[in-house]
């Protein structure tokens, strides 16, 4: 195989809303820190072990609107993409590197913007009837359509 692959998939809760850049031209990239759980037990002393990984994650343009519009800090989230280290001058002069997910696919799996919202909505709706008429007095109780 001569190919090469960089694929990264993961699902975890974002540590922080997502901060939004724009830039000239209409672009805009939106950068959000997003934190995955291992959790296993230790052999030696059966301890339950718990270890948190942060991932930086970058969305570009139209996807970055979107994760701003729909996601807040705590939100669970499933994401495609590629991993990419960069490397920039700082103000005092050292070199400074990061490594990145360049996300290219997202999945919500769960917001609280949007349930915030169907608690508002459902608040807001008038309770509905469930007493049903029977407006076909005349027709036997034991009578099916099909």
């Amino acid at each position: 195989m001569s190919g090469t692959l960089n694929k990264v998939m993961l699902i975890g809760y974002l540590g922080d809303d997502v901060k939004m850049h724009y830039f000239d031209g209409g672009n805009c990239i939106g950068r959000f820190s997003l934190a995955t759980n291992e959790v296993y037990i230790n052999k030696t002393t059966n301890e339950k072990i718990s270890s948190t990984e942060w991932h930086n994650l970058v969305v570009r343009n139209k996807a970055a609107e979107i994760c701003e519009k729909h996601l807040s800090k705590g939100d669970k989230i499933y994401i495609e993409g590629r991993i990419k280290s960069r490397q920039w001058q700082s103000d005092d002069g050292s070199t400074k590197y990061t490594t990145e997910i360049q996300v290219t696919e997202f999945t919500f799996l769960t917001t609280k913007k949007n349930t915030e919202n169907n608690k508002q909505i459902q608040s807001s709706e008038p309770t509905k009837n469930t007493n049903f008429d029977t407006q076909n007095n005349d027709l036997p109780i034991n009578d099916l359509p099909f």
